[in-house]
């Protein structure tokens, strides 16, 4: 049996990350495949098309991440993986990821094309009119916040020196204000000159 033919048995001859059923074809999941059914998928040309070329990427099409992810197919949990963590600004793909579980040679599997590294974060890092951010910065407030558990409110225009970024969070830094380290969301913040 072809892999073709194998792909679209497991699958129902239906995309296997958003279950459409026209211009199919299979895809080596990268970095490395045998070629083998279990290390491809079955995709759309829509999918294909987004995954191959970022800037493509339309995020209301992989809402159907929603049921995919829970395929027990390694390759399928992968890719669905892999999107979601593309699409991790968005809060919904933010929370589908924390709720995906893959085995650890599945994650292993997953992070292996460094998809949604640190770096890759990183470079999306900005503050609230889109300059880039990077750990060490100085940054200001750009309104009165209440911090929680602090017992004070950080003013405007206090200056937050030496920042650090959260990983996984490219909304969130971290840095000191009143000797306390806080988490600041990027959109309450600019870059200092």
């Amino acid at each position: 049996m072809s892999i073709e033919k194998e792909l679209q048995a497991r699958s129902e001859s239906k995309c296997e990350l958003c279950s459409a059923t026209d211009s199919l074809g299979v895809y080596e999941v990268p970095p490395t495949s045998n070629g083998s059914a279990d290390e491809c998928v079955l995709l759309c040309e829509a999918c294909r098309q987004q995954i191959e070329d970022p800037e493509k990427m339309d995020v209301h099409h992989w809402h159907c991440l929603n049921d995919s992810m829970w395929t027990q197919v390694p390759a399928v949990q992968v890719m669905a993986w892999r999107m979601l963590k593309r699409l991790s600004a968005e809060g919904w793909a933010r929370d589908l990821l924390d709720m995906l579980y893959l085995e650890d040679k599945t994650q292993t599997w997953a992070e292996a094309t460094g998809e949604g590294t640190t770096n890759e974060n990183t470079a999306k890092r900005a503050d609230c009119n889109g300059v880039p951010l990077a750990a060490g910065d100085t940054v200001t407030l750009i309104k009165d916040l209440v911090v929680k558990g602090g017992g004070f409110t950080a003013k405007r225009g206090t200056a937050v020196r030496n920042i650090s970024l959260v990983q996984d969070e490219p909304e969130q830094i971290e840095g000191r204000v009143n000797g306390m380290l806080i988490v600041i969301l990027t959109k309450f913040i600019k870059k200092a000159k």
